[in-house]
């Protein structure tokens, strides 16, 4: 039977607490010392928007546990997209001095070497309606990897976690281009992960979670929670559970469990920790301008034209415009400013 750990925490408590968390979830099973962790990032904006990306306490928790506990060879690593940067967002949500402090590299993955890769099992879509020629970063071959996801919906995937963290990390700049497959997409990566990763974890932080229209677009939500599992599919299943949703009607959980590749099923997860049986957060999933237009003209006769020719660089533009001179200037600043006069917001300016 899959276990995810669920623990309440406070920002007074919180680094103490990850690291109860992730003994609860016997982390330390799931990753070799032997081999190089990868702890994988969440950068959803680089500009600072509480849940939208991984925060400074997730993932100083988690690494202060690892060299505690006799990890020497650590590296994070997060990529690019067309509307993000890995050096202005990891300036932005304050890992820096946090990567300081523990003595751990950032890696921007776009600057890695990208191998093809040919994998050993059949994939759903990934490698026949995406990308016909499959490259992943090589130093991701042969090593731990720990994602750092934060509890939100997503307007292209119900919601996000563990699964989808890995989408910023096994595929390259372009990979918009599978958010018409999204759901299958995701099985597939989790499919290649278990091909080329030596052990695998997931740590998901639910102090404060993002609400509507995910992955940016936001209510900023203070939950209090933070999960742990060794098992992808378990951690997304109970965290969207938690949020409000039924984890086997999310088409990525569902096609994963039924392939075997984890437990979507609730009823076949042991929860540690809290009792969360009467828990639901009462999220819905609701979409951004940006994606609801991306999702209505993929479907499109216009697809070829707006998305695989230089028309694109026009909707980059239109969503950098969008999100980071129309909605944070308008709405989003003011939800950030209302959260940094909480205890959280108070916590994110000690770093």
């Amino acid at each position: 039977m899959s276990k995810v750990a669920v623990m309440r925490t406070s920002p007074e408590t919180v680094l103490a607490d990850y690291t109860a968390l992730m003994h609860l979830a016997d982390y330390e099973s799931y990753l070799p010392r032997d081999r190089r962790t990868i702890v994988k990032l969440n950068l959803s904006w680089s500009l600072y928007f509480p849940a939208c990306s991984t925060e400074p306490w997730q993932l100083e928790g988690v690494l202060k546990t690892l060299r505690d506990d006799g990890y020497t060879d650590i590296v994070a690593m997060e990529n690019k997209t067309v509307v993000t940067n890995v050096m202005k967002g990891a300036t932005g949500n304050k890992w820096l001095p946090v990567l300081k402090k523990y003595d751990v590299g950032l890696v921007p993955l776009e600057g890695v070497s990208w191998v093809p890769y040919r994998p050993q099992e059949r994939l759903l879509v990934l490698d026949t309606k995406v990308f016909p020629h499959l490259t992943i970063p090589e130093p991701f071959l042969g090593t731990n990897v720990l994602h750092l996801p934060t509890m939100k919906t997503h307007g292209h995937s119900v919601m996000t976690g563990a699964m989808k963290n890995a989408f910023g990390g096994l595929l390259q700049e372009a990979r918009h281009h599978c958010h018409t497959y999204i759901h299958e997409v995701l099985v597939d990566l989790l499919t290649i992960q278990r091909e080329i990763h030596t052990g695998m974890f997931a740590v998901t932080d639910g102090t404060v979670c993002g609400d509507g229209a995910g992955p940016r677009t936001m209510v900023p939500r203070i939950m209090n929670y933070m999960l742990a599992s060794g098992d992808m599919v378990s951690i997304d299943a109970i965290a969207s559970q938690m949020m409000g949703f039924q984890p086997l009607h999310i088409p990525k959980i569902k096609t994963a469990h039924d392939m075997g590749l984890g437990t979507g099923d609730s009823g076949g997860i042991e929860v540690v920790g809290e009792d969360i049986s009467g828990v639901d957060f009462h999220f819905h999933t609701s979409k951004s301008p940006v994606i609801f237009f991306d999702r209505l003209l993929r479907a499109s006769v216009i697809e070829p034209l707006l998305f695989r020719t230089w028309f694109f660089n026009l909707c980059i533009l239109a969503s950098g415009v969008y999100h980071d001179y129309l909605w944070y200037p308008l709405i989003g600043r003011r939800r950030v400013h209302q959260f940094m006069e909480t205890e959280w917001g108070s916590l994110f300016r000690s770093y």
